[in-house]
């Protein structure tokens, strides 16, 4: 859907058209009364949380997300030629999730519902295999992205009707952390709507998942579509996540008790120059450095439609000064792309394929620490893998 015209903003005009800032709030709080404290709680789940945070941000780790909606695993499955069936989405999770050694390199994987429950052509429940592996089971929460009425065009995230009694009933089912995912578009706006929406969306969705027990992924995804400079990213995405923090204050989320699953500071898909692994670090660590409170225990990129090894190098030219934080990765595609090119849908292709999927979780292994080297990769891993107007 296109975005209207009128209400877009440029990088002169306040951006908090009707809304304030998060410095606004705080003079204005200090000058009509003094503020109440908040007092963080201290739930049953307090030191779970912390430890299960630190489980997932270990050393040479990350995150493998296999939480496509069935939608959107069928469009994956359709690009190998196989129909969007319950029989083959479990075949390919199964391929994903039994791989010998996959724990190395990943700590968590974020399941879909339908994945929660669903076990091996053995009988063995997906959860215990990602338990014998060391690998903290997670999973998609939201109920997805629909029009935000007054925006420019714009979405948000619905889900938080129930959500209590579904993480409940999640956590009884084996799960441990839980993802939200909402959007922020730069080329519609975005609005301030928007940004306090998604904003409030998540810091009710970590409050609510914290009191049931799951670490919460914390996610605005800033869109990759646009031809903007990246200097234009870094302006939205620390309006984006001042705002965030504002609200995960405002609802007492524990900080060391969450994941971010943020974007990368990159310029737009469609804009004329592209820039370098060394000046995304750059940017994107100086958005971490000046928005992120070194509690957080981990951050966890999302790769948003680079390629394989793009997103790699990216996340290896980010670690290669000691953070206040763990940096590492969240990646569907760019963790599966060659995974499914190599499957092909045949029984006898599934050793290859999980080859594949040790050989890309191990080169973001070595990224998380700082010593990756692109020598010998395949030209299918430097395909980027961007789709305007992406749907998860």
């Amino acid at each position: 859907m296109a975005c209207s015209s009128f209400v877009k903003l440029n990088a002169s005009s306040s951006p908090w058209i009707g809304h304030q800032s998060f410095n606004q709030r705080s003079r204005s709080s200090r000058q009509a009364a003094p503020r109440r404290v908040n007092v963080i709680r201290a739930g049953s789940y307090s030191d779970e949380l912390v430890k299960t945070a630190k489980t997932i941000a270990s050393p040479g780790r990350g995150i493998l997300a296999i939480d496509e909606s069935n939608a959107t695993c069928g469009k994956r499955l359709s690009s190998i030629g196989l129909d969007n069936t319950e029989v083959n989405r479990q075949a390919y999770r199964q391929l994903l999730l039994t791989t010998p050694g996959l724990g190395k390199y990943i700590s968590g994987a974020i399941l879909f519902e339908e994945t929660l429950y669903q076990s091996t052509t053995d009988g063995k429940k997906f959860v215990d295999c990602l338990r014998e592996e060391n690998i903290v089971p997670g999973i998609k929460v939201d109920k997805g992205l629909v029009p935000l009425p007054g925006s420019n065009n714009e979405s948000w995230c619905q889900g938080l009707d129930g959500l209590a009694s579904r993480s409940a009933e999640y956590y009884s089912q084996g799960a441990r952390f839980a993802k939200w995912r909402t959007v922020v578009s730069i080329p519609c706006g975005p609005s301030a709507l928007a940004v306090k929406e998604a904003a409030w969306g998540l810091a009710r969705y970590a409050s609510i998942s914290q009191d049931n027990g799951f670490v919460p992924i914390v996610e605005p995804e800033i869109l990759l579509d646009g031809d903007h400079p990246i200097e234009r990213t870094l302006e939205v995405a620390e309006r984006v996540w001042s705002e965030v923090f504002y609200y995960l204050a405002e609802n007492n989320v524990i900080l060391e008790g969450i994941l971010l699953k943020p974007s990368m500071v990159t310029p737009g898909a469609e804009h004329k120059e592209r820039a370098s692994p060394e000046t995304i670090a750059k940017y994107t660590l100086t958005m971490l450095n000046r928005r992120v409170p070194p509690a957080v225990p981990g951050i966890m990129f999302l790769s948003g439609g680079q390629s394989e090894m793009e997103a790699t190098l990216n996340l290896n030219a980010m670690n290669q000064s000691p953070n206040p934080w763990h940096v590492s990765f969240s990646y569907a595609r760019a963790l599966q792309n060659s995974v499914l090119k190599t499957w092909q849908g045949h029984p006898e292709n599934i050793e290859a394929a999980q080859k594949a999927l040790l050989s890309r979780a191990k080169a973001n292994s070595l990224a998380q620490l700082g010593s990756y080297s692109a020598d010998g990769e395949s030209d299918d891993a430097k395909k980027g893998m961007f789709v305007k107007g992406y749907t998860y």
